[in-house]
């Protein structure tokens, strides 16, 4: 059993839900107020179900739950609520340890690090995040301890793609070449974490040559619904993320809250540590008509990014 389901003061909030033939339970946020839960955009009631998650009253307070839930009050009033997602994102895929937990994971991962983040790195950010956790596996077997208790307590993917030149063009082999050009100047860095991706429990890294981070994350990585629990009465709760790509919000299309973090604030996540964030207004966008043909869903992004810009320039409209 999760420990959340014991210790939350939302508890009562956990109902059943049968899918699939299974039992799992979730927590029914409408619950808290009908009213208020109904005004609130997508974005914030995934704030606001990991929030009542979360709530232990110490990184995570009723109070925080309050805020979030009476967004349309505070939203431009800057105040702060923590935030901790389901998995973080790095960009650096090798493969991941059998041990590492899938979708629902087992009882003993549970009820040590239930309800923590996912984080996604990328090259830049991911090589220094596995290089401190290395740090601190020296640091433990110095001091008499077990080294091989130092992992990252959420679910780390670290995607590489950012180590990639392009040397060669025009030519049939071009790809070929660029990677093997790629690797070996990039030898002892790909050594090394490729080390890691079998010394660290929970860490998945990708290998070059897979594609770019942000497809890897939709199309492959993104898990929409986690469940923590086993058997019956699984706990699902949405997908969320931190990413250390400016691009980690492209997710968001698949329904997955992805949130653009520093490696430092990704690496307090893979530490279990919730994230600080103010709580944001929320622009909404309706689209009408009908694109030219010439036209792609990349120039409708870029206007409506525009459009944000110069609202947030003219009205003091921050464009989130």
């Amino acid at each position: 059993m999760c420990p959340t389901e014991k210790s939350s003061p939302y508890k009562a909030l956990l109902q059943p839900l049968s899918a699939a033939g299974e039992q799992f339970s979730y927590f029914n946020i409408p619950a808290l107020n009908p009213q208020k839960y109904d005004r609130l955009p997508f974005c914030v009631r995934v704030l606001l179900e990991s929030a009542v998650r979360n709530c232990d009253n110490f990184q995570v307070r009723e109070s925080d739950v309050d805020r979030i839930l009476g967004w349309e009050e505070y939203q431009r009033a800057a105040v702060e609520v923590p935030f901790r997602p389901a998995r973080v994102l790095l960009q650096v895929l090798y493969a991941r340890p059998s041990s590492a937990p899938g979708i629902i994971c087992s009882a003993e991962f549970c009820s040590r690090y239930y309800m923590l983040g996912r984080v996604l790195l990328q090259d830049f950010t991911g090589v220094p995040a596995v290089v401190d956790f290395a740090a601190m596996r020296d640091a433990v077997k110095s001091l008499g301890g077990d080294p091989a208790k130092i992992n990252p307590i959420c679910p780390a993917d670290l995607v590489i793609d950012h180590s990639v030149q392009v040397d060669v063009t025009r030519s049939p082999d071009a790809l070929e070449r660029n990677q093997q050009l790629e690797f070996e100047r990039n030898r002892e860095r790909f050594v090394f974490l490729k080390w890691g991706a079998s010394a660290f429990r929970n860490m998945l890294i990708v290998p070059p040559g897979s594609g770019i981070v942000h497809q890897v994350n939709l199309e492959f990585l993104a898990r929409v619904v986690f469940g923590c629990g086993d058997g019956a009465g699984a706990v699902l709760y949405p997908d969320s993320l931190v990413g250390t790509d400016s691009h980690t919000t492209m997710v968001n299309g698949l329904g997955v809250l992805g949130w653009g973090v520093g490696g430092i604030e990704a690496e307090a996540v893979m530490l279990g540590q919730a994230i600080s964030l103010v709580l944001p207004e929320v622009i909404g966008y309706k689209i009408t008509g009908q694109l030219s043909p010439l036209s792609t869903s990349t120039d409708v992004v870029l206007t409506i990014t525009k459009v944000a810009w110069l609202l947030r320039h003219t009205h003091g409209s921050p464009s989130r």
